[in-house]
C-alpha cells in the first residue's frame, strides 16, 4: 500500500482532511512538530503518526522517510511551503498543499521547480482546497468557453468565520496591500469596489489579492486577471483605512503579536455552521472586441470543500496514478470539472454576459 502523509494533521483545516481520510476508509501518516498533539489523534484514527520539525533537516529526512505524497496543510506556509517542498523534491515525492498565497504559487511553479519535478515524474500542485480549486475549475472552463479571453475577473461571496491559518494568512497579506495581473505581470493596485452578482444578486464587493492572480495565469494564460470577494461598505471602508496602516503591519514584531492573538482567540466555524454557509463563486472574461462570458458556481463551505478536494485527489492517486507531472493547477492536474464531483458543489454555468439574468 502507497504511503501518504498529511503534514499539519492537528490544525484546524489538518484535522478536517484526515476526518475526510478517514471517512473514506483511508489510512495517511498523520504528521506535525507535536507529539502531544498527534497521538491522541493518532490513536483515534488509528493512523500512524510522525512528529518532526520542518525547520530540522535531518528530522525532516527522516520524518518523509518512505512518503509517496504529501497534502501540506501547515501554515502560513510563507514559512513553510519551502522547506516541505524542497524535501519533497529530494526524494520525488508528490507535494500538495492547501495554501491561498500567491507568492507561494509563483515560487512552486517557476521553470526550474517545474522542470525538477517533472524529471522525477512527481507532481507539484499548491492550492488544493478552497484555495484555489473552485475559481481554478472556473477559470479553465471560461477559457474553453473563450479561448481568445484577454481579461479575467474571478470572485467568491460566502459567510462564516476563519480558521486560524486563514486568519494568519490574511493578516500577511494585509501589509502587502491588492495585486492584479496586467500584461502578464502581478503588480501592486488600488483597491477596486464593483458591485458584481455572485449569483443570489447584487452585492458589493472589493479586490483581494487571492492566489488565482498566480494560478489562473498558469492555468489559462490570461493576461490581465483580477479578483473579487464580497463584502460590506463597511469592509470597504475599513481596507480602504488600513493602506495607511500597511508599513506598520509588516513590522515582524508586529506580525508576531497579532498572530500569537489569532491563535488564542480564533478557532473556525464548527460543522453545523459549515453545513449552513455555501460558497458562491463568478467568473467573467472578456476578449479584444469586448465580447463576454459569465460563469456561476456553488459549492460547499469553504473549509468543506478544503477538506474533500485533497482526499478525492488522494484517492485518484490511489486508483489511477497520475499522469503528468511537474508544477501543475489543481484544474490543469483534475480538469476543470474536478469541482463539480465534489459533494455540496453544482455544475458550472456559463452563458453570455447579457444574458446573465435568464
Amino acid at each position: 500500500m502507497s504511503q501518504w502523509m498529511i503534514y499539519g494533521a492537528t490544525g484546524y483545516s489538518g484535522q478536517l482532511i484526515a476526518e475526510e481520510a478517514r471517512s473514506c476508509g483511508l489510512k495517511p501518516i498523520l504528521a506535525g512538530r507535536s507529539l502531544d498533539k498527534l497521538e491522541p489523534l493518532g490513536q483515534q484514527m488509528g493512523c500512524e503518526v510522525r512528529a518532526f520539525s520542518l525547520n530540522d533537516p535531518e528530522a525532516l529526512k527522516k520524518g518523509m522517510a518512505g512518503v509517496e505524497l504529501v497534502i501540506h496543510a501547515a501554515g502560513p506556509f510563507s514559512q513553510t511551503a519551502e522547506p516541505m517542498l524542497r524535501a519533497c523534491l529530494a526524494q520525488g515525492c508528490h507535494y500538495f498543499d492547501i495554501t491561498g498565497e500567491m507568492d507561494i504559487f509563483e515560487w512552486a511553479h517557476r521553470p526550474d521547480i517545474s522542470a525538477q519535478a517533472s524529471a522525477q515524474k512527481m507532481v507539484v500542485c499548491p492550492g488544493v482546497g478552497f484555495d484555489v480549486v473552485p475559481t481554478d475549475c472556473v477559470a479553465l472552463s471560461l477559457k474553453g468557453a473563450m479561448p481568445d479571453a484577454t481579461h479575467l475577473c474571478l470572485g467568491f461571496a460566502s459567510k462564516g468565520k476563519l480558521s486560524p491559518g486563514t486568519a494568519k494568512t490574511m493578516l500577511e497579506g494585509a501589509s502587502k496591500g491588492t495585486r492584479n495581473r496586467r500584461n502578464g505581470k502581478i503588480q501592486p493596485c488600488a483597491l477596486q469596489t464593483p458591485t458584481i452578482d455572485f449569483g443570489a444578486g447584487p452585492l458589493p464587493a472589493m479586490s483581494l489579492a487571492w492566489g488565482d492572480i498566480s494560478t489562473a495565469y498558469h492555468s489559462t494564460g490570461i493576461p490581465n486577471i483580477d479578483v473579487f470577494i464580497a463584502t460590506t461598505p463597511q469592509m470597504i471602508q475599513k481596507a480602504k483605512r488600513m493602506r495607511w496602516f500597511r508599513p506598520i503591519l509588516g513590522l515582524g514584531f508586529v506580525q508576531r503579536r497579532l498572530k500569537a492573538k489569532i491563535e488564542k482567540t480564533v478557532k473556525g466555524p464548527s460543522l453545523n455552521e459549515r453545513a449552513r454557509s455555501a460558497t458562491l463563486v463568478w467568473g467573467e472574461v472578456r476578449n479584444a472586441t469586448g465580447q463576454k462570458k459569465v460563469a456561476h458556481l456553488t459549492t460547499s463551505n469553504g473549509y468543506t470543500l478544503t477538506a474533500q478536494a485533497p482526499i478525492a485527489i488522494v484517492k485518484h492517486w490511489l486508483e489511477k496514478g497520475f499522469d503528468q507531472f511537474g508544477s501543475l493547477t489543481p484544474a490543469l492536474l483534475m480538469g476543470a470539472d474536478f469541482v463539480s464531483s465534489l459533494p455540496g458543489c453544482s455544475a458550472i454555468q456559463i452563458k453570455d454576459a447579457d444574458s446573465q439574468s435568464d
